[in-house]
Formats: C-alpha cells, sequence, structure tokens
C-alpha cells in the first residue's frame, strides 16, 4: 500500500504542478475570447444598422441590378449589408460574363463556404468559452482547499473570487456567441435565399435553381 502511495505522489505533484502552470494562461484566454465575441459582435452591430437604415434595399434587388449591369455592380454591391454578400454580388456580377456554364453556381458555393467559415468562428466559442471558463474555476480550486485546511481564509476567499470570475466569463462567452451564431445564420441563410432569387429571376425559372447547404449552428447551448 505504501508503495502505491509512494508512485502516485509524484503523479499527483505533477498533475497539480501542471495545473497550476495554466492557471494563469487559462484567465487570459478566457479574457481575450471575451474580446473576440466583443469584436463580432460589434462587426454584427455594423451589419445590422446598415440592414435598418432608410438606405437599405433587399438583396435580391441589389444582386438583380448587379446582374443586369455587370459594368456597374462595384457600386452597385456596395449598397449589401455586409462584406460577404458584396462579394458574392461581385462574383455573381463576374459569372455572368463567364463562358462556363456553371459559373453562378461556383459563385453561390463560393459564398456558402464563406458563410460557414465566419460562421465557425462563433461556434468555436460556443464551446471554447464555457471550457476555458470550467478550466478557469477548478484550477483555483486546489490551492484554496488547501488553503482552507490550514485555516487560511484570505487565500480561500481570492481563490474562489478568481473562480467564481472566470465561471461568469466563460458562460458569458458561450451565451453571446451561441445567439450570435443564431443570429448571423438566420440572416446569412435569408441573403443567400436572396441572391438565389435574383439569379432565378435573371434567368426566367421560377424557382432558385441552386440547392444550398443547411447552414446550421453547429453547437449546442451552452
Amino acid at each position: 500500500m505504501s508503495r502505491i502511495l509512494a508512485a502516485s505522489d509524484p503523479a499527483s505533484q505533477a498533475l497539480s504542478g501542471l495545473a497550476s502552470v495554466l492557471e494563469t494562461p487559462v484567465h487570459v484566454l478566457a479574457v481575450l475570447l471575451l474580446g473576440i465575441l466583443a469584436y463580432e459582435l460589434g462587426g454584427l452591430g455594423m451589419e445590422a444598422w446598415r440592414r435598418v437604415s432608410p438606405r437599405a434595399r433587399p438583396v435580391q434587388d441589389t444582386a438583380g441590378r448587379a446582374l443586369a449591369d455587370p459594368d456597374a455592380a462595384p457600386g452597385i454591391a456596395r449598397e449589401t449589408p455586409g462584406p460577404l454578400t458584396e462579394r458574392a454580388v461581385l462574383d455573381l456580377a463576374l459569372a455572368v460574363r463567364s463562358p462556363r456554364t456553371d459559373a453562378i453556381e461556383n459563385a453561390l458555393a463560393g459564398y456558402e463556404l464563406r458563410i460557414q467559415r465566419k460562421l465557425d468562428r462563433t461556434r468555436m466559442l460556443v464551446r471554447a468559452g464555457p471550457a476555458l471558463g470550467l478550466m478557469g474555476t477548478l484550477i483555483p480550486l486546489a490551492p484554496g482547499l488547501s488553503a482552507l485546511g490550514e485555516g487560511n481564509y484570505q487565500q480561500l476567499a481570492g481563490d474562489l473570487k478568481s473562480a467564481f470570475a472566470a465561471t461568469v466569463v466563460g458562460i458569458l462567452v458561450g451565451t453571446g456567441a451561441y445567439a450570435l451564431t443564431l443570429v448571423r445564420t438566420r440572416i446569412y441563410t435569408e441573403d443567400l435565399a436572396g441572391l438565389e432569387r435574383a439569379v432565378a429571376g435573371r434567368e426566367g425559372h421560377a424557382e432558385p435553381h441552386h440547392r444550398h447547404v443547411e447552414l446550421t449552428v453547429g453547437g449546442d447551448a451552452p
């Protein structure tokens, strides 16, 4: 029995030391994720303002005008609510001039891929935020419990304060990123549908001919 305890003691000490080393990086990363979330929310806010401003036009109308007049597409594309949709309108205008029959399909598919890459950023925050928050909560508990055993209540209070702060930041990042991903999924799906209707209207189809992949949040609520 004593041999087992002697063998496990170095392993426990190694794990405890590793956790102590990770405490500061975990807290720094949690704050960094909070900053990234704030940046993403700021970008969404600017895009939302462009969508509700008095000069805002439906994506379908903007894309239809660009398809009808490819030479004026760069100026027309600036009326779109965001950079992803602006680039999609430009790509569609270029595809109209392309001799390839699948040029428009490729332009729409490229737009879908760019949407997925942008959504992946906030999907990552949905998972990483609570995970780092949990790590930042558990790591200070070990020295805090040790201080409790020694009667050092001041150190225990400091460790618990740090642990609870990490929990709050992690939940805030995860919840905010989940809501942000939901909103972006909806508005980008609507933009994609508008682009498809513009293409279908130009080609004289009753319905859009491009069957886009389903845009999903890709993560459970934190």
